[in-house]
């Protein structure tokens, strides 16, 4: 009776889990660094990567995008827009030049050429309020982070177009009211600037976001405290994040703390919405970014995961590549000559027909699926397991998921460089037969076959593959 009660608790706590882990969880994430028409911003591409991949770390679908024009910011708009309908959580994070005028927030474009007032409200620039209520009107939970409190560039040929007419071009940003369920964060006050940080870092707000928003059981609004803790103490007092916020309960990015005893109820502070994946998100990370020869990537890695399983790979990798590190340990750079367009193209059956694939390419494919970290076996023909490891490979580099791959997806995966080739054992076709282990007499010898089951009870293979997978369900 014990052990029925037993699996009966823990077939539970694996339906609680996945439920919880059900919950949808989406991210706007765009960083405008490259202005045609105004001095360029050397961090928020920088910014908008490092927010993305801490982002997916937790559980979000992320629609990216660095340096837009005014059409393709529209077009991950009305992405995200689709995606965020219904959604438990959805986050807008922006890195990048906006302005206010008349009260009113825009963000930029990277071919915005604004002369006069006239040009923003003909649609030159992306307002804020109208954008957030058209996108994220239907979620849950709405948290919306503005690293666009910079100097307006435009200022000067706003003012001198408008002699005719009083026309409010402010500093900074104008003061935001968040909608119930909403918080709404600044990277400094109302009419102020923030700082862009150091070239080729992350700016101050957006590395104190990615220090504290997504730390293990930690409330969004007490992390916001930290996060202006840090930027204040960074800019020695020249900047302090501002923020205003409407949320009902508690939300947490990256697990809630353990509920409360039982007989104490939960009042509205202690609702909580939004459980974070387990540590297999963790191991995930990792396998994308271990043979990176970039020191930030690792560094996203100890923020995100301070106590992590690879803490100390990570710290003796930032250390090696911040002295010139070895060149032969940096074994490959995922985005270099990646064409753009593998982030946003789709793929499916069809699209992989049309590669053309035989046996000994799908098979080349696993090989280097392996050697990038992502075992699957090397047998030639695309399975369950290889689909899902594909949609793994994907996942881990920004790319669409579906488990399909298509032409520039192909070309991206040849272009990786593999460190180590993977050992030809894990191909079925290749794998030699097991030898037979000779039967010793004694009883207790290594080398003694196992006794055969006997007949009329629980096969103690098959309860253990059950019970692993209840359990494995539960830490999934």
């Amino acid at each position: 009776m014990r052990y029925i009660t037993l699996l009966l608790f823990l077939i539970c706590m694996a339906l609680t889990v996945n439920s919880a882990q059900a919950d949808r969880r989406v991210a706007f994430v765009v960083g405008n660094g490259a202005y045609k028409n105004v001095a360029p911003l050397p961090n928020p591409s920088i910014d908008a990567k490092a927010m993305a991949s801490a982002l997916r770390n937790v559980g979000f679908e992320v629609v990216e995008g660095t340096n837009l024009t005014r059409d393709k910011m529209t077009e991950r708009l009305l992405d995200f827009g689709k995606k965020a309908q219904g959604a438990d959580v959805a986050v807008f994070f922006y890195a990048g030049h906006g302005i206010a005028i008349s009260g009113t927030n825009y963000l930029l474009p990277i071919d915005a050429d604004i002369k006069s007032e006239m040009d923003v409200k003909l649609g030159a620039a992306i307002n804020i309020d109208l954008t957030l209520d058209q996108t994220m009107g239907d979620a849950k939970v709405k948290l919306v982070f503005l690293d666009a409190c910079r100097d307006n560039p435009f200022a000067a040929k706003i003012k001198s177009n408008s002699a005719t007419r009083s026309v409010n071009v402010q500093t900074g940003l104008a003061e935001m009211k968040s909608g119930e369920g909403t918080l709404i964060a600044f990277a400094t006050g109302p009419g102020q600037t923030a700082l862009d940080g150091t070239e080729g870092g992350n700016s101050p707000f957006t590395r104190a976001l990615l220090a504290n928003i997504t730390k293990p059981g930690i409330e969004i609004q007490q992390a916001m405290t930290s996060v202006r803790a840090q930027v204040n103490e960074e800019t020695n007092k020249g900047q302090l994040p501002w923020g205003h916020t409407n949320l009902i309960g508690a939300v947490y990015l990256n697990g809630a703390p353990a509920p409360a005893a039982p007989g104490v109820a939960a009042g509205p502070a202690q609702q909580q919405v939004a459980l974070a994946p387990n540590a297999e998100v963790e191991v995930e990370f990792w396998r994308s970014i271990k043979d990176s020869n970039k020191a930030e990537e690792f560094r996203a890695y100890l923020t995100n995961y301070p106590n992590g399983q690879f803490r100390s790979l990570a710290q003796s990798r930032v250390a090696a590549l911040e002295q010139g590190g070895n060149k032969a340990d940096a074994t490959r750079n995922l985005s270099a000559g990646v064409d753009p367009a593998v982030f946003t193209e789709e793929s499916s059956q069809l699209t992989e027909d049309q590669i053309g694939l035989d046996k000994g390419q799908r098979r080349d494919v696993q090989r280097r699926l392996n050697g990038l970290g992502f075992d699957t076996k090397v047998t030639g023909a695309f399975n369950q397991d290889t689909r899902n490891v594909i949609t793994r490979w994907q996942a881990a580099r920004g790319y669409p998921r579906s488990g399909y791959l298509n032409r520039l997806q192909h070309k991206a995966l040849l272009s990786e460089i593999i460190a180590t080739q993977p050992a030809t054992a894990s191909s079925d076709e290749d794998k030699p037969a097991p030898r037979r282990r000779t039967q010793s007499s004694g009883g207790g010898g290594g080398g003694s076959a196992p006794a055969p089951r006997q007949s009329g009870g629980p096969d103690p293979a098959a309860m253990g593959r059950f019970m692993g997978g209840v359990v494995g369900g539960v830490f999934r």
